[in-house]
């Protein structure tokens, strides 16, 4: 049993133990944030992918990183699924892409806007996630699903 002193005084070294623990894990991350996010690769054209992102509201029915709606696809890893001339093409004009399914709003894109976009994905791809979200590749859902064929 504890008279009054040792337990004040086991509280207080504990408080003072754990808060240290606390800043010391803090300052790690602060100091690990700018290699993980590679803030070096965001440039002018990443810049002008996400203010366009974000004007355009794409969040309302796309993921990124796991964030957004879930009624269009997840862009995360948007560059290892589909080619920057296919995301091009698809942007320029949505309309003429997967005939009978729900479509995406037809944006008047420049050219540079659009490739602003795909530098912003390619940034978002290059941030280290630790493997999220993952992303399991089109052969093995379809196998898993029971589908026969495999169509890409």
């Amino acid at each position: 049993m504890l008279s009054k002193s040792q337990a004040r005084l086991f509280f207080l070294g504990g408080t003072i133990l754990f808060s240290l623990i606390f800043l010391w894990l803090t300052l790690d991350t602060i100091r690990q944030t700018p290699a993980r996010t590679h803030m070096a690769a965001m440039d002018e054209q990443v810049l002008l992918g996400r203010k366009l992102w974000d004007e355009n509201n794409c969040m309302g029915c796309h993921t990124i990183l796991g964030e957004g709606a879930y009624y269009a696809p997840e862009l995360t890893n948007v560059l290892d699924r589909k080619h920057p001339e296919w995301i091009r093409a698809f942007i320029r004009n949505p309309q003429a892409f997967y005939p009978g399914r729900r479509k995406m709003v037809a944006y008047d894109f420049t050219d540079e806007e659009i490739d602003g976009l795909i530098a912003w994905f390619r940034w978002v791809q290059g941030i280290d996630t630790n493997g999220f979200p993952k992303d399991p590749p089109l052969r093995e859902w379809i196998k898993d699903s029971g589908q026969a064929s495999v169509k890409e």
